[in-house]
């Protein structure tokens, strides 16, 4: 990863995260097939609602036949996060018209928001369209394709879990962590190193008495005031 802020750069720079898409995509695409959705229907869903977690939930909900607005509930409060996400991620394009941010902010995921937050210890705090709108739009590409490829091979694999996709996400987070805390060089690695331990423990515990489609917009929240504090109090 270098500074360069071009679109062909953000493809270069999203890249190595696509595997990810790929196996948790796949995973979709056959658990769709397994509940008896078409390949259209897996395809759509994938297109519109494009939602990782949000769509295994909802794919489900459907399958069970339950009631709209409970689905709708549902994927609202899995997805929430990326209202801190996008709020977050509009900051470093305050110049760009509302409808770039509202384009930025539609295809915006985890990976690419992690993505886009490492990004900038490379080049003094900005982010520019062409890089990001380039992430967003090849990690939408990929996990699209490997929906219906997955909803496709539905056939020839009843259990994705035995080809072990699922780490292929798990793998991608620890290598952006660690890329972030090698780059950052606003922070002192000692208060990284806190907050990540802190933010363990807040999962750890939040898991007993937090739904998991919750944690991890309580989580964030909790541990941006406590990291404010730390650094304030020790740093």
């Amino acid at each position: 990863m270098n500074s360069e802020l071009t679109f062909k750069q953000g493809l270069r720079d999203t890249l190595p995260t696509v595997f990810g898409y790929i196996g948790i995509g796949l995973a979709f695409g056959m658990i769709g097939h397994a509940a008896n959705f078409s390949v259209l229907i897996v395809f759509l869903l994938s297109l519109i609602v494009y939602a990782g977690s949000a769509q295994f939930i909802m794919i489900t909900l459907l399958a069970d036949k339950s009631p709209i607005l409970s689905i709708i509930l549902s994927v609202f409060l899995v997805n929430s996060r990326m209202i801190l996400m996008s709020m977050t991620t509009a900051s470093y394009f305050k110049k760009e018209s509302l409808l770039k941010n509202i384009f930025l902010g539609t295809l915006l995921t985890d990976e690419s928001f992690a993505l886009g937050m490492n990004k900038q210890n490379y080049t003094g705090g900005k982010l520019s369209f062409p890089w990001f709108n380039a992430a967003n739009l090849l990690s939408y590409m990929v996990w699209n394709v490997a929906t219906v490829v997955g909803a496709l091979l539905g056939n020839l694999l009843t259990d994705p879990r035995k080809l072990g996709l699922g780490f292929a996400v798990i793998a991608m987070f620890i290598g952006l962590l660690y890329l972030q805390l090698i780059s950052d060089k606003s922070l002192g690695k000692l208060l990284q190193l806190i907050m990540i331990g802190i933010t363990f423990v807040l999962f750890y515990f939040g898991l007993m008495i937090i739904p998991s489609n919750l944690l991890v917009l309580f989580v964030t929240l909790i541990a941006c005031a406590v990291g404010v504090g730390v650094k304030r109090v020790f740093f």
